[in-house]
């Protein structure tokens, strides 16, 4: 098999990672490409994935239109060099088009409900992969499966934590302490949606550093009174951050429910949970397996993270509850692997088998 990953984001690198080493492992041949972004080319460098860059980065919401367009025209012509058989990515707006053209089988993943960019990119995808109670409806492309992305790295078969890793970096994990993540709001899928503010990010900073140490990680440039909290460890070693921490807390989507699946605290601070109806992941943590805390408010979440850090028993409540999620879920990357290899096989004309490798 010939396959194209595409990566757009720091959790992309993750989420495909393990499946890329077992796939090339069984000698499959496997092409990874990506959009210049602060943390993923870092990561896809310290794991050693060998890659291409065909883009940079945006700097507005007409620099994406135009850095989508430069990106999917270069990956047109790769493509075309290396003729593959199946091409994959989160989101996946440029490979349900490229490959599409080149022949090739389309895998995407999409686990955010109403994003704008599935308009232009689901009646292109030959196979749609969602969690299992994602809310939207694309018919016989759709797989659905018990799990979230994020379980593709950190399902225990394949994140195992250290401590020592911490230490070698000043951090105590046995030292109470919090992680708090800011980002960016510049993505398609952002627009009219905020996170916090910056008296926000403030507030939050300075209510939990009367409880511990306080570590940010923010793409989103920092104010100077906050510069002094900003992470003292690399980012590959963010997720053992996490899981030792005592909470999360910010209006990162992706690092909320990392924590909550590492039985963290976390608390999700953004403008998308004040939606009728939340993304279907968040619901799913929240009211199944009261692991995460959603607002968009920022005084109501002050008062979510008062009461959690004053909590002695959340760390052990979090625990179990994540023990009963794991039990209901699958290892993700096992899925991936399966899925990509079933779909090689599979022609532009012929209906994709997704159900035969459903789970």
């Amino acid at each position: 098999m010939k396959l194209i990953v595409t990566i757009q984001h720091p959790a992309h690198v993750h989420f495909y990672r393990h499946a890329i080493d077992e796939l090339e492992t069984d000698g499959h041949e496997v092409h990874v490409f990506a959009r210049e972004n602060d943390l993923a080319v870092p990561l896809l460098e310290r794991y050693d994935v060998p890659h291409e860059v065909l883009a940079g980065p945006q700097d507005s919401l007409f620099g994406l239109a135009r850095v989508q367009a430069t990106y999917e025209l270069k990956l047109l012509r790769r493509a075309l060099s290396i003729r593959p058989d199946v091409m994959t990515a989160i989101g996946g707006v440029a490979v349900s088009h490229v490959a599409s053209l080149v022949g090739a089988q389309s895998v995407i993943f999409v686990d955010n409900e109403g994003a704008t960019s599935h308009k232009i990119t689901i009646p292109f995808a030959d196979v749609v992969c969602t969690p299992k109670r994602f809310g939207d409806d694309y018919g016989a492309k759709q797989l659905r499966y018990d799990g979230f992305h994020e379980l593709a790295y950190l399902h225990p078969d394949r994140f195992d934590p250290s401590p020592e890793r911490l230490r070698r970096y000043g951090v105590e994990p046995d030292d109470p302490y919090f992680v708090l993540r800011f980002r960016k709001w510049d993505a398609l899928h952002d627009v009219g949606e905020n996170g916090l503010s910056r008296q926000g990010k403030e507030t939050l900073v300075s209510l939990l550093a009367d409880h511990g140490e306080v570590f940010i990680t923010s793409t989103d440039p920092l104010p100077p009174s906050l510069e002094p909290y900003r992470l003292p460890v690399p980012p590959h070693l963010i997720h053992d951050l996490l899981y030792y921490a005592d909470l999360y807390a910010g209006d990162s989507a992706t690092m909320a429910t990392e924590a909550a699946l590492l039985a963290t605290p976390a608390v999700r601070i953004q403008s998308f949970a004040a939606w009728e109806d939340d993304l279907s992941n968040f619901v799913e943590l929240e009211e199944e397996y009261d692991l995460l805390r959603s607002t968009h408010d920022e005084v109501e979440a002050f008062g979510y993270v008062e009461a959690l850090v004053s909590d002695e028993k959340a760390s052990e409540r979090w625990r179990r509850r994540r023990d009963r999620l794991l039990a209901d879920k699958l290892d993700v990357t096992t899925l991936l692997t399966e899925l990509l290899t079933a779909q090689a096989g599979e022609s532009r004309r012929t209906r994709p088998r997704a159900t035969q490798v459903s789970r």
